[in-house]
């Protein structure tokens, strides 16, 4: 897939934040940091509780917002990701932002060039050269489902990463959304991604909490059209998406009779499918006669048709809407109507096919035995296999869904610990690879490893019993366990008259 599908139109944050409350039940991380940052109502924490890796810098900064004044990088080039872990509720729906500005903590020019993913999936590649030339920062935001009772949001290198510089990240936030916002979205199988959000016909600040619960940014946004003010407030409890009231406070219009074209937004898409979400409510003072009705097209193709528009206000959303390149919509007054169409705000997202995830019970396994390591590798975090090219280090996967570990490779990695008994619930497992380290303790039950075909286990410090069900495993060919602790004297009968096996002990 090109790169071009996962792309991200890149907005500046605000530079300055009011007064208002501070939102609930919500992750507002201060990368970097060594204490909390407050911008107004808003407290961001340092990080070091949802990550275990990288490296914390300073910015010699005044200028900008608290938050953007420290970060973490993560300058190993050999992990295949950098990974922070949230506790969640499963199957419950969550608003990622991410937030970036690079200051030359590294002494470069330009910024890094990296990826970026949710779980399993590549969200996004991180390109804020731009922002950051015109003195930016840049975020990005994603909806996702849980898929499990933790969220991992990482960092990767690729092909554009230079040499010697490194991934970082000033800011991350978590939201919980309530299960109505974006419900025509199928999360079991895509992730949506933030192509842009504005309130139109606005000239004010940028529209965030506490006017909208989930602190997601409506950018304002004016053209060569009219705009209104509305005579009237909407209950956002009242729209699927909870948009924020500030967001139906003007509106784009047009004069009676005539077309309203909106070309929106303002940068050509790249081809895929869309969510789209149109907001709209007639701005005058509530009576019998707020009302108007039109057709809503995009592209020439009818979004909606009739749409009566009241004081109320109401909102229309197209799940999977095809768009490539130049985007405009028209609205077309019906006739009759005694005034001319409006639009109050929308939302646009890019459907980003899931990346999918691994076994539960293999998640399980590894993550039981990188807690019996005391050194484990340092990309050992997120999603085991996927996104394929950043699976953990020396694991290999296979290629398709149910996606299970077939090889786990640590040979020389220098690792101390024990093998838990849950190794065995590898049950896809072909190799497991585990000479040259410090392994200690006994070799656990693995009768389980049906699949298992080499086992290496030697230069360690595994002592006890060889076990029998070693024997037992109809595709196991090849064993090595010499240079351990092991009773070489009690070598299972199962396994030495096994044949087709390659045996070594001493």
């Amino acid at each position: 897939m090109s790169t071009c599908i996962f792309l991200l139109w890149l907005v500046s944050i605000p530079l300055s934040i009011h007064a208002t409350p501070q939102p609930r039940g919500n992750y507002l991380l201060n990368c970097g940091a060594s204490e909390n940052a407050e911008e107004g109502p808003l407290t961001y924490i340092p990080d070091d509780n949802y990550i275990s890796t990288g490296n914390k810098t300073s910015l010699n900064r005044t200028d900008i917002l608290p938050r953007l004044q420290t970060l973490r990088f993560f300058p190993n080039e050999n992990a295949r990701k950098f990974c922070y872990t949230f506790p969640v509720i499963k199957e419950k729906k969550y608003l990622v932002k991410t937030i970036y500005f690079y200051g030359r903590f590294d002494g470069g020019i330009d910024p890094p060039i990296f990826d970026q993913m949710i779980d399993g999936t590549k969200w996004s590649v991180v390109n804020t050269t731009e922002d950051y030339a015109s003195g930016g920062s840049s975020y990005y935001e994603a909806v996702v489902v849980a898929q499990n009772k933790f969220l991992s949001i990482c960092l990767a290198r690729n092909e554009h990463t230079v040499h010697g510089s490194s991934p970082f990240i000033s800011s991350l936030e978590v939201y919980f959304l309530d299960d109505s916002v974006y419900n025509s979205t199928n999360f079991e199988k895509n992730v949506l991604v933030s192509v842009t959000r504005n309130s139109f016909g606005s000239e004010g600040d940028i529209i965030s909490f506490p006017d909208d619960n989930f602190n997601r940014y409506w950018q304002p946004f004016k053209d060569e059209n009219p705009f209104v003010s509305s005579q009237s407030s909407v209950s956002p409890r009242t729209f699927w998406n909870i948009p924020p009231q500030k967001a139906f406070s003007s509106a784009l219009t047009t004069s009676r009779g005539k077309n309203l074209v909106l070309n929106w937004p303002p940068f050509l898409l790249p081809d895929g499918l869309y969510y789209v979400a149109l907001y709209f409510q007639d701005n005058r003072n509530p009576s019998p006669y707020s009302w108007r009705v039109f057709d809503v097209y995009i592209n020439g193709v009818k979004f909606y048709e009739n749409l009566n528009v009241t004081d109320s206000g109401l909102s229309v959303v197209g799940a999977e809407w095809p768009l490539s390149g130049k985007t405009e919509i028209t609205l077309i007054p019906n006739s009759g109507t005694p005034v001319g169409p409006l639009i109050n705000a929308g939302e646009l997202f890019q459907i980003l096919s899931s990346g999918g995830k691994t076994v539960t019970r293999d998640v399980v396994a590894m993550e039981e035995l990188r807690e019996k390591l005391s050194n484990p590798p340092e990309d050992w975090a997120g999603d085991p296999c996927l996104p394929r090219q950043n699976s953990w280090t020396g694991v290999s996967c296979s290629k398709q869904a149910p996606f299970r570990i077939h090889s786990l490779d640590l040979t020389g990695f220098g690792l101390y610990g024990s093998l838990p008994a849950s190794i065995s619930n590898l049950t896809g497992l072909k190799h497991l690879l585990l000479g040259d380290n410090r392994f200690s303790g006994t070799i656990p039950d693995l009768s389980a490893l049906k699949s298992l075909e080499i086992l290496h286990l030697e230069n360690n410090h595994f002592e006890g019993a060889v076990p029998s069900s070693l024997g037992q495993l109809p595709n196991l060919h090849e064993v090595f366990l010499q240079n351990n602790k092991l009773d070489g004297s009690n070598i299972p009968e199962s396994l030495t008259k096994k044949g087709g096996v390659s045996v070594r002990l001493s």
